[in-house]
């Protein structure tokens, strides 16, 4: 499994997945990082805007979608309504965020529809029906989201993925050293935060990314697919 949705509406790829709000690039501009790490290699790219109001969302999410190619798909954290509004892809929910299937009502079949599973005890309660991919961790620490909770290590990516049968994408602490052996260990794509957004180069970050990816895929072993 290289990472591709099976959805023939709306086909994505969890390579490299670039989540980011305005907080994460400072006084840097938001598109011009996006699109940076789009033109290095960024597959799919995840609003993630915690504190805006809901206009101010579905604006910044309006502007990102125009400038992202139709090639990579833009999805909203925790926010259905926004991506109806907004012309989005789809919605990443956490597991308190309401249910997949609400959120498949409200935007339909071609809706890309993320679902975070922690480890296998979220994944037993877990009703994955609608859902196209996972994100799965924190595979390490990480100081990027609050209520994370504790490292799974790379090693604990491959069982959610398996339990749940959905593409699966690692998230968590994951840098540039670390995304190789992520990936090797069974998951479809790493999620990143300030590996893309904190760096000097966000194109040259993302490009290296991508490469790490494809690395770890050709040296997973056959019982890591």
């Amino acid at each position: 499994m290289a990472g591709l949705s099976q959805n023939e509406h709306t086909p994505f790829d969890l390579s490299v997945y670039f989540v980011v709000g305005e907080a994460d690039v400072g006084d840097r501009d938001l598109l011009s990082i996006v699109s940076a790490a789009v033109r290095g290699g960024a597959t799919l790219i995840q609003l993630r805007e915690k504190d805006g109001r809901q206009e101010q969302v579905v604006a910044l999410a309006r502007a990102l979608k125009a400038a992202l190619p139709s090639d990579v798909p833009l999805i909203l954290n925790d926010n259905a309504e926004a991506v109806l509004a907004s012309g989005a892809d789809g919605v990443h929910l956490g597991q308190d965020d309401g249910s997949p299937s609400e959120a498949r009502a409200l935007l339909g079949p071609k809706a890309i529809i993320g679902l975070s599973v922690g480890n296998l005890a979220e994944a037993a309660v877990s009703d994955v029906s609608e859902v196209d991919y996972l994100g799965v961790g924190p595979v390490f620490a990480t100081g990027t989201k609050a209520d994370a909770g504790a490292a799974i290590g790379p090693e604990g990516v491959l069982p959610v993925r398996q339990a749940l049968d959905r593409p699966a994408v690692a998230i968590g602490g994951i840098a540039l050293d670390s995304a190789e052996s992520v990936v090797a260990a069974g998951a479809d794509g790493v999620a990143v935060v300030s590996a893309i957004a904190k760096a000097a180069d966000p194109e040259a970050a993302a490009h290296a990314l991508k490469q790490a990816v494809l690395a770890g895929r050709h040296h997973r072993t056959p019982d890591h697919d």
